[in-house]
């Protein structure tokens, strides 16, 4: 299937592993020239080689999209080695510090929504300026099951939930100016190290079969490979009435009606 978005150009935040590196190379096998970012060079470097079996112009980019110089970094590197930005996959996630109530501080609950929120706030206002100019823009923040319903960590979860009004509210904004904005919440999904990939290494095999049991009724771990093809389809044409949606890919995890 032609998506119809041959030579467009794309930033993928935290693209070299899991999630985001799959997010890029399914843009990059559409013909998409795709700038992603990390904080350490050798996963970036890997991912890079990866991506360019498909396009030769992808590009890595060392920043931390964490913080509002390496927002700007990313962008001004992406355009200038690339061009200007019609795709953006905000990817970079997380919990900062402490993974309860109790032992989270102030300073864990304002990394969490920098890593989360804030990186997804500075890239969409970096970006948005040209998609408006050119009428044409797509924009896809990955949020969580978790940002939708209860679960996980209390920051991660505010945090995520966060993103997805964000993204409600800037989608129906720049609506009439053909710049889409949508979510995708994914389950537990697990990549080579991941956090379920840890928690799955760090638990006897009982626990773990006992949390699948509860919780995932395909009966197994979701895997990256459906994420980015959900976050190409929806910088696609054919998506072109698709905005303001979270889209949970989670295989039925998820246990709200809406």
């Amino acid at each position: 299937m032609d998506l119809g978005i041959v030579g467009r150009i794309a930033i993928v935040t935290g693209g070299s592993r899991g999630l985001g590196r799959q997010s890029a190379l399914a843009l990059a096998r559409e013909g998409c020239k795709v700038a992603i970012c990390a904080r350490h060079g050798q996963e970036l470097d890997l991912t890079v080689a990866e991506l360019r079996e498909f396009n030769d112009d992808c590009v890595g980019i060392l920043a931390d999209v964490a913080t509002a110089d390496g927002c700007r970094d990313l962008y001004s590197e992406a355009v200038s080695r690339l061009g200007e930005i019609d795709m953006l996959v905000n990817n970079v996630g997380g919990t900062v510090g402490g993974r309860d109530f109790d032992s989270a501080t102030d300073q864990d609950w304002i990394d969490t929504f920098a890593l989360n929120l804030l990186s997804t706030v500075r890239m969409t206002r970096l970006v948005l300026p040209g998609m408006v100019e050119r009428r044409w823009g797509r924009i896809v923040n990955i949020s969580s099951v978790f940002g939708r319903e209860y679960g996980g960590t209390p920051s991660y979860m505010a945090a995520k939930a966060s993103v997805i009004a964000f993204s409600k509210h800037i989608a129906l904004t720049f609506a009439p100016k053909n710049v889409l904005v949508n979510t995708i919440a994914p389950g537990s999904i697990r990549f080579q190290g991941g956090s379920w990939d840890r928690f799955t290494q760090n638990n006897p095999p009982d626990i773990v079969e006992q949390f699948i049991d509860r919780n995932l009724p395909m009966g197994r771990f979701g895997w990256p490979e459906p994420v980015g093809e959900t976050v190409a389809f929806l910088c696609s044409e054919g998506a072109n009435l698709i905005t303001g949606a979270s889209i949970t890919v989670d295989g039925g995890q998820s246990r709200s009606l809406i």
